[in-house]
Parts: structure tokens; sequence; C-alpha cells
């Protein structure tokens, strides 16, 4: 069996890497958003010609970027949305809520000061993890049924 997993979220940080470099030599193929963070926010102005308004600036790159993750959660066995410490990633919450309704396995990723606020969303999800390293856990486990040593 061969999983495609998505990792949408936050940006800032390498936990995208440690589920990638986790997860080698299983079975997995990895897709995610854009996460050079000035092209994802430039990207519609830059194909679409620029906006003296920034909100229609946000508004293009947004639509743009709409493609790539609608089309990445849509072929997706397992969605995995990391909420960092730093930013309110409504983004990441729109995510989660487009894979809940796609009926897509869903992994929350975050920190316990979140639990409050994210309630809503991990009881959508099949599972909650705090480390990348539970993530590649899941993954092998539902691949191999394994268990961590």
């Amino acid at each position: 069996m061969t999983l495609n997993v998505y990792l949408s979220g936050e940006i800032h940080t390498d936990w995208r890497e440690q589920i990638i470099e986790g997860a080698k030599g299983l079975d997995v193929t990895f897709n995610s958003p854009v996460t050079d963070h000035g092209a994802s926010d430039d990207c519609g102005v830059a194909i679409l010609g620029a906006e003296d308004d920034k909100y229609w600036h946000d508004h293009k790159g947004a639509m743009v970027n709409a493609i790539r993750t609608r089309k990445g959660i849509a072929d997706a066995d397992v969605v995995v949305v990391r909420f960092g410490e730093k930013y309110k990633q409504w983004n990441a919450a729109f995510d989660a809520g487009y894979a809940a309704a796609l009926g897509k396995s869903l992994i929350i990723l975050q920190q316990p000061e979140h639990d409050h606020a994210l309630k809503e969303v991990d009881a959508a999800a099949l599972a909650m993890a705090r480390e990348p390293a539970q993530v590649v856990q899941i993954l092998r486990y539902v691949l191999e049924g394994s268990l961590p040593v």
C-alpha cells in the first residue's frame, strides 16, 4: 500500500523535513503547499499582474495557491495539518476543515497551548500529535502494522 500524504500548515519550522526524513523507507509520497513565504504571498500578482490594494494582492495569491492546495488535499490519503506556535494559521484551519469535509484521514500536529482553541479541529481528526516523530510512527503503523520500539 502506498500513502499519499499532504503536509499543510505552518511554514516557519522544519517539521515537514522531520517527517519526510523519518518516513524514509516507507511507501509514502509527500506533497505540500509552496513553503517559500514570499513566493506564496506574491504568486498572484507575479503571474496575473500588480494590484494597488493589498486586499486584492493577497486575494489573487490566495486563489492561485488554492489550486495547488485543493489538488493536494483531494489527492491525499492522509492530510497532516501543523499549527505552529507563532502565528494564527487560519489557512491551516481551513485546510483541516476542507480535508475533513472530503472525508480524508486527518492528523493534527499542535502544541498543548492550542488544545482549547483547536478542540473542534481536533474532534474532526483521527489523531492529534505533538511531535513530527509521532506522525511518522502513525504512518509506519498504518503501512507496516509495527509499533515504535
